[in-house]
Parts: structure tokens; C-alpha cells; sequence
């Protein structure tokens, strides 16, 4: 009887025991499953998952007609987890019905003859580590490849995108589009534009990135269909500039052959629109392409308008006479005895670039003849402080409103600088330095009446939706007088009738004009002698200008005067002037006379 009492208990204090058990597992299986399920769920996913950047695509660049200069092109990148690699069975997405087993050596033909390795050199990737959980198969697809491999279905491959950075256009305008990172090669490293405007309009053409996750086994492979898109990339802005792509290869074009057929050093073209200072073509030779930048002497990668300063010479001499005008010392036809050496009270000495008795010449004449010692004897009529002043009212001395990567504002010092020399030099344009940017707003401003226009290069940043931001400046600036202006175009009318060059500039149905130049170039030691930059600088049509052509050739070899730079001139302003359909001129050439 007792042992029987005795088995009862125990029994008893062994149901206890297991009843306590149970009901502790059960307590921490609630705790487990219903009051930390979210905390752990959350741990665990973060354990297994593995966060991956989607790089947004970088915004284009596009010329005024929409015409894009740079974009960026996606590429694909194909891995697989060789430790999963085995057959697998694909589902027809039509149908949603399995169909028949792919083994890995058919499933690494199929790759191969989408992307153009052997089935065989696949197949060797993917089986080279039987162990591994990475194994690069290909990359640089495109989206035809990307999309061909994904229908393939194959479970153990894994998809990763390469936005890459391209030019179509290659060396069209690509000393101002720029380039990416330090990379010289197509689909640049990086995502900050080291160059041009990739590097100027950094803030409007990158996007915000993405992100995607996927999860991974406790082996850390990557499990198949797990890739969740967490956060969508956006795309950055468009950059629209104010180029005309057409018209900047055709200057590039013109500008190449002449500048090797004359064996000069390089050359630059700018077309800029008078009414508005917009530039419409910004021309140079050599120049770069952003595609293969190592093809190119790296002094040439940037845009040479905006960052070699030179000393303008001859085309300078529209300014001078234009402030002459303006300030009330001249008219077109007031008189200059004009000698071929000139000595000053000071000791200044001026000569012309040929010999020639002393000739009664206008100041129309002066500008026709290109006159070095006539302009000098005129410009004296004004102070030092008015003729600094004047430069200044056409923003000389100081960059234009583009502020182009390493832009040049040139050097124009203060009177109190100017030694005798140089305050007769300065009229015809030695001992000052100017960029031919800078050389392009003061034709343009002679061309509009005398009012000078923020010089334009992007229009501004254009999101997806169309909105525009970062507008330039178009508020215009009046630096001299109507009149000051439109006479100073009409004597510069004589140069295309009549002067040296006339030959070379005229265009047949319009009236033209423009100012040759030669200035001699320092020889880097301080002193002349280093070769000449030869230069035209123009406006069309001469009574209602619409467009300025400025040309500079530094240093050519077989030509050393305006004539270098004149046929180039010629033909991208006939180009211009075709190509916006412009009308003919309706009035005769202005004819102010040249001499007394």
C-alpha cells in the first residue's frame, strides 16, 4: 500500500515538473512569436539581407535644339553563386508553366550566345570554384543582352547595373562638354565632372541614388528572387546650353583645315547672337573628344576662348573708336595726319605695320588702313582715366558671366600702372589682354546699339517635369550710345569694301562688318617677337546685326596677317547667316570717306 502511494507521487511531482517545463516553453515561445516577433524579424532580415547602391543615372547635357552632347548610357554586370549552380527549371512567362530542365553546361551556352563568349568559357567561370559564392560572368551588356539573359530564368544568377558616361558626339563641343573623373577612356570613372561643364554643372546633372536588398543564406550566398527595389533612383537635371551642335561642328570643321593649312599653333572660333549674347558656337583646334581624352595634348582639353589670354591687337581698334565717339572727340570722319612713325611729347614711339608717307585719313580711314599710329594720335583725346573707364563699361579686365572652368579675365591694369608706351599701345591693342570670349561681347556690343549682354552658355538646368532653373542673367547693360555704336559698325564697313582683306570677307547679298588684326606675340622673355596672332572679329548684317563671328589663329607659318584668319571668318558668318535665314541687306554699303 505504501509503495503504491509512494509511485503516486512521484508520478505526481513528475507531471508538476513537466507541466512547469512546458509552461515555461510555452511563455517563452509567446515571448518569442508574438511579443518580440517584430525585434527579431527585424534582426533576423538584417542579418540575411545585404543593402545594395543604385547609382542614378547622371543628367545630360544638350545643345539649344535639344541635341545631346553627353548622357549616360546603363550597362549591366552578370554574376552567379557558383556554390548553387545546378540544374534548374525555368517557367514560360506566358504561361506560367514549368518547362523542360536546364543543366548548367546548356544554361552556359545559353549565355554565351547572348553575349558572345563560348558556352564553354562560361561554363569555366562557373564551375572554377565549385565552393564560391561570386563569380563575375560578364559585364558592359547592354539592355537587349540584359533582357535576354533575365528570360532565361536561371536561379543562381545575380544582376547588378553600371551607369556609364558617353559623348556621342565625341569632339563636337567637347572642349566645353568636359569629362568625368580622371578615367580617359568611353564610360568615364566617377560621378563628379572634373572638366567643362560636367564640372560646372555638377549640382544639376547628378541624381540622388537608390537602393535595393536582397537576402542571403547563412553561408552568405545570395538567395534567388530575394532582390527587392527599397528606394528608386532619380535621374539627375538636363543641362541646356545655348550651343548649336550643327553649327559648332561645321566651325570646327572650317577652323581645322585652316588653322593646319596655315601651320599655326591652334585657333578658336566664337559665334555669338548680338540681341541676346548667347553663344551659339564656341570653336577650337586642336580640341578634345571626352570619349578618348588621351588622343589630345591635355593644354587643349579645356575651351582655349575662355582661358588663353592674348593681346587682342587690330580688332581692339573698334573700341578705341567707339570710345572716341561715345565721349565726343570724333565722328567717322574726323581727321588725322597720320605718319608711319610716331614719337609722343613722352617718348612713346608708334609705328604702322607698313611704311607709308604721311596720309590724311578719318578716323574711317584709320580703321580701314588698320592704322596703329592713327588711332594712337586720336585716342589721345582722351584721358588715361575715360579710356580705362570705357574698357571697364565693356567688361575687359575681368571674366564674362560664364565663368568657364579656369577662365582668364586677361589684364587690363589701372592708368596708374600705364608707363608712356603703353598708354599708346593700349589703342591699338598691345599691353592689354583679352580672351576671345571677352573680344566676342564687345562685338556684340557694338552690334546691339551699345548694349552689352550677359554673355550665355547654359540656358539652364531642366528637370524631368520641364520645369527650368538656374536662369542666366538677360538683363542688358548700356555702355555707349546707339549712335556711338552703329557708326563705329558702319566704319568697319569699309574694311570688307575696301581694305586688305576685303576680298576674303565679303559675302555675296550682305552688308558686313568687321576688323582684321595681327599683334605680335611675346616671345616669353618679355619681348616681342614670338610670331603674330592674326584675328577677324565681324557682325552681320552691318545696318541690323544679328550674329558676331570672331576668329583668332595664333601663330601661323605661312600666312602672318588678318588673311590667315579672314576666309574662316567669311565662311562660318555666310554658314551663320544661311542657316538662321537671315535677309539679304536691302541698303547699300555706309561710305564714309577714308581720307581728306
Amino acid at each position: 500500500m505504501t509503495s503504491i502511494r509512494s509511485t503516486r507521487n512521484r508520478i505526481a511531482v513528475a507531471i508538476i515538473i513537466i507541466t512547469a517545463v512546458v509552461a515555461v516553453l510555452v511563455v517563452r515561445l509567446v515571448d518569442i512569436q508574438v511579443v518580440q516577433a517584430d525585434s527579431l524579424n527585424k534582426e533576423a532580415y538584417n542579418t540575411l539581407s545585404m543593402a545594395q547602391t543604385i547609382y542614378s543615372p547622371r543628367g545630360d547635357i544638350v545643345d539649344a535644339n535639344g541635341k545631346v552632347l553627353a548622357t549616360t548610357v546603363i550597362r549591366y554586370t552578370v554574376t552567379a553563386s557558383p556554390v548553387q549552380v545546378a540544374d534548374f527549371v525555368p517557367t514560360d512567362p506566358a504561361t506560367g508553366k514549368d518547362l523542360a530542365p536546364v543543366t548548367p553546361v546548356e544554361a552556359a551556352a545559353q549565355i554565351g550566345a547572348i553575349t558572345g563568349q563560348t558556352g564553354d568559357a562560361v561554363y569555366a567561370l562557373l564551375t572554377a570554384d565549385k565552393t564560391s559564392g561570386y563569380a563575375l560572368i560578364v559585364k558592359d551588356l547592354n539592355l537587349d543582352q540584359y533582357n535576354a539573359i533575365r528570360a532565361l530564368d536561371i536561379p543562381w544568377l545575380q544582376y547588378s547595373t553600371d551607369p556609364q558616361r558617353v559623348y556621342p558626339n565625341g569632339s563636337v563641343g567637347g572642349n566645353l562638354v568636359g569629362y568625368m573623373g580622371d578615367s580617359t577612356a568611353a564610360g568615364t570613372t566617377g560621378t563628379t565632372g572634373t572638366g567643362g561643364l560636367e564640372a560646372m554643372e555638377n549640382q544639376c546633372l547628378t541624381g540622388t541614388d537608390g537602393l535595393q536588398t536582397y537576402e542571403k543564406g547563412a553561408d552568405g550566398v545570395a538567395i534567388p528572387n530575394t532582390l527587392t527595389v527599397d528606394k528608386a533612383p532619380v535621374t539627375g537635371g538636363t543641362v541646356v546650353t545655348t550651343i548649336d551642335s550643327d553649327l559648332q561642328y561645321y566651325s570646327q570643321q572650317v577652323l581645322a583645315q585652316r588653322v593646319t593649312e596655315t601651320g599655326a599653333q591652334w585657333g578658336s572660333v566664337v559665334v555669338e547672337e548680338v540681341k541676346t549674347g548667347k553663344l551659339l558656337a564656341v570653336a577650337q583646334y586642336p580640341t578634345a573628344d571626352p570619349n578618348n581624352l588621351d588622343a589630345t595634348d591635355s593644354k587643349y582639353w579645356g575651351a582655349i576662348a575662355f582661358s588663353d589670354p592674348f593681346e587682342p591687337g587690330s580688332t581692339f581698334k573698334a573700341e578705341s573708336a567707339a570710345s572716341l565717339i561715345d565721349a565726343g572727340k570724333a565722328t567717322p570722319t574726323t581727321q588725322v595726319l597720320t605718319p608711319y612713325r610716331y614719337k609722343s611729347p613722352g617718348g612713346a614711339v608708334v609705328t604702322d605695320s607698313e611704311g607709308h608717307d604721311p596720309a590724311q585719313w578719318t578716323l574711317t580711314g584709320v580703321i580701314q588702313e588698320s592704322s596703329n599710329v592713327g588711332i594712337s594720335i586720336l585716342s589721345a583725346m582722351l584721358t588715361d582715366q575715360q579710356r580705362y573707364d570705357y574698357m571697364k563699361k565693356f567688361h575687359l579686365g575681368e571674366n564674362t558671366e560664364v565663368n568657364f572652368l579656369g577662365e582668364s579675365e586677361g589684364i587690363l591694369r589701372t592708368p596708374q600702372e600705364w608707363d608712356e608706351q603703353t598708354l599708346y599701345n593700349t589703342a591699338f591693342g598691345q599691353g592689354i589682354t583679352t580672351t576671345a570670349a571677352q573680344v566676342a561681347s564687345m562685338y556684340q556690343t557694338l552690334g546691339n546699339g551699345g548694349v552689352r549682354m550677359p554673355v550665355q552658355l547654359v540656358q539652364g538646368c531642366k528637370a524631368a517635369d520641364g520645369t527650368m532653373t538656374q536662369a542666366p542673367s538677360t538683363q542688358g547693360e548700356q555702355v555707349i550710345s546707339a549712335d556711338a555704336a552703329q557708326q563705329t559698325v558702319n566704319m568697319m564697313q569699309s574694311v570688307v569694301t575696301g581694305g586688305y582683306a576685303a576680298s576674303l570677307l565679303k559675302i555675296p547679298g550682305y552688308n558686313v562688318a568687321a576688323k582684321t588684326g595681327t599683334a605680335e606675340v611675346s616671345n616669353g622673355q618679355g619681348a616681342y617677337g614670338g610670331g603674330y596672332l592674326t584675328s577677324v572679329a565681324g557682325v552681320a548684317p552691318a545696318e541690323a546685326p544679328q550674329y558676331v563671328v570672331s576668329v583668332n589663329i595664333m601663330k601661323p607659318v605661312t600666312i602672318e596677317d588678318g588673311s590667315a584668319s579672314a576666309p574662316v571668318f567669311q565662311k562660318i558668318m555666310s554658314q551663320v547667316l544661311q542657316k538662321y535665314r537671315v535677309l539679304p541687306s536691302t541698303t547699300p554699303a555706309v561710305n564714309y570717306p577714308t581720307s581728306y
